[in-house]
């Protein structure tokens, strides 16, 4: 015996295909949250070096300045600094006092590299 299947045309209103997922508004969130959760942490595991050591660095030898009126950075840095080198020893001023831009102040005292 042998079974025959005919098609006729006529929809019976069933779709045999699985439908297609959607989220809804708070699925999708829920999904980009755990995905961004989920590269932070890949981000924190894998990008854990850290450069400082517990050894203290090299000591410079400084001395103290301490900013009198109308006295700017580039004035100090060019009485301490060979010739052409007044650059380099604002920056190294800039570091060693932790200091944001070269604006100074009457009275701040600053630590200045020996030359």
């Amino acid at each position: 015996m042998s079974t025959v299947s005919i098609n006729t045309g006529v929809s019976t209103g069933f779709n045999t295909s699985p439908a297609p997922l959607r989220l809804t508004r708070r699925g999708r969130l829920v999904v980009t949250l755990l995905l961004l959760g989920l590269m932070l942490a890949l981000f924190t595991v894998f990008s854990g070096y850290s450069a400082a050591t517990g050894e203290a660095g090299e000591q410079l030898p400084t001395r103290t300045v301490v900013v009198g009126e109308g006295d700017t950075l580039w004035a100090i840095a060019s009485e301490v600094a060979e010739p052409g080198e007044t650059r380099e020893v604002v920056h190294e001023i800039q570091e060693l006092n932790s200091l944001p831009g070269p604006e100074l102040v009457e009275g701040q005292e600053l630590a200045v590299p020996v030359g």
